[in-house]
């Protein structure tokens, strides 16, 4: 996600005939693809600050399971390591610091502290959408954070980074609390779809004929969470990558958790879906560590309805891929998104 908003950023600049983009990455040969487009990799965090008065922060770990959910999760320990990196600069005065990172709103606020007591400024904008909206710059982002800052970050908005900008709050939890809420409708909305779809694949109603009047009558969201399973992106074949990792989903949905407790609130359909997306896991690990894709609690609720994890399209995709080996069919056809040209227009995940 990081990396293709930062490409998208860096033409912006090509196209204004700005300064060129400066960047910073923990692996550094991940920033190959930005120094193609002219961007200029820096050896440090604090070499990047100490140059730039914008400055966008994308992290993006995998999930690390603890004892206390309430426990950081690895997306905000590292938002912490870097803003503790950030803090050692001398003079930050007047800067502006942007975080597109899905964490939970206690670590926004704390960041936003952190960031007030050197007289910096800080945004949270959280985006809506999978790895390909954030490449074609049609993710929808969320705005926290004083007027004035986000006003100073608008050119990069819409037709930049994101094909909507949503202005949540002066408060910047604000904004990842929204992105935190997104999250457990789309998981909530994958539980439902899932066992729907496992009720028609059984009864001999047929997926195909529910797929249709979700396509029909309830909108793009629940239609593509349908596709997300019936074509077989819940489990991807070997050698490719989630849409939306597992391991970040089970994070997110967590925050979920945790933010509805803290309010004296509950959301009993996130914790479905999350013991779902827990044993998925169990599942991944129990073949190798393959990925799974966060939709992937519907190859649970096959198995708790006598189904096995793998559908038909999944079985039949990959012993293709078996009888045909050097085909490079399958790999084009993941890399462009599953499923017939336009399923995910705007996909949105978690």
């Amino acid at each position: 996600m990081g990396l293709a908003m930062a490409k998208n950023v860096q033409r912006f600049l090509q196209q204004d005939k700005k300064s060129q983009l400066r960047f910073w990455n923990r692996t550094a040969s991940r920033g190959a693809p930005l120094e193609l487009l002219g961007a200029i990799g820096c050896e440090s965090i604090a070499q990047l600050v100490a140059e730039c008065d914008l400055i966008f922060i994308s992290v993006n770990l995998e999930w690390t399971p603890v004892t206390d959910t309430r426990q950081q999760t690895s997306d905000d320990a590292a938002l912490n390591g870097i803003v503790d990196q950030v803090l050692t600069v001398k003079d930050i005065d007047g800067k502006l610091f942007v975080d597109t990172t899905t964490v939970h709103p206690n670590t926004t606020k704390e960041t936003d502290e952190k960031l007030k007591k050197r007289n910096a400024s800080f945004v949270a904008a959280p985006v809506f959408g999978a790895t390909p909206a954030a490449e074609s710059g049609t993710v929808l982002m969320a705005m926290g954070g004083p007027s004035q800052a986000i006003d100073k970050i608008a050119p990069f908005g819409k037709g930049v980074l994101a094909r909507e900008v949503m202005i949540v709050s002066d408060q910047p939890e604000k904004a990842t609390l929204l992105k935190t809420l997104g999250n457990f409708i789309v998981a909530g909305t994958m539980e439902i779809v899932g066992e729907a779809q496992v009720l028609a694949e059984k009864s001999n109603l047929g997926t195909d004929m529910l797929e249709k009047l979700l396509e029909l009558n309830f909108g793009s969201l629940i239609h593509s969470s349908s596709t997300r399973m019936t074509q077989g992106v819940y489990i991807p074949e070997e050698g490719q990558s989630p849409w939306s990792n597992l391991d970040l989903g089970i994070k997110d949905v967590q925050h979920g958790i945790n933010c509805a407790q803290d309010v004296g609130a509950r959301l009993k359909v996130a914790e479905v879906a999350l013991d779902n997306m827990v044993r998925a896991k169990g599942f991944s690990d129990a073949h190798g560590s393959r990925p799974l894709d966060s939709s992937s609690g519907y190859g649970i609720i096959r198995q708790d309805s006598g189904l096995e994890f793998e559908n038909t399209f999944v079985k039949e995709r990959d012993t293709r891929k078996t009888v045909l080996p050097n085909s490079t069919f399958p790999h084009l056809c993941m890399q462009e998104g599953p499923g017939p040209e336009g399923t995910y227009k705007n996909p949105t995940s978690i």
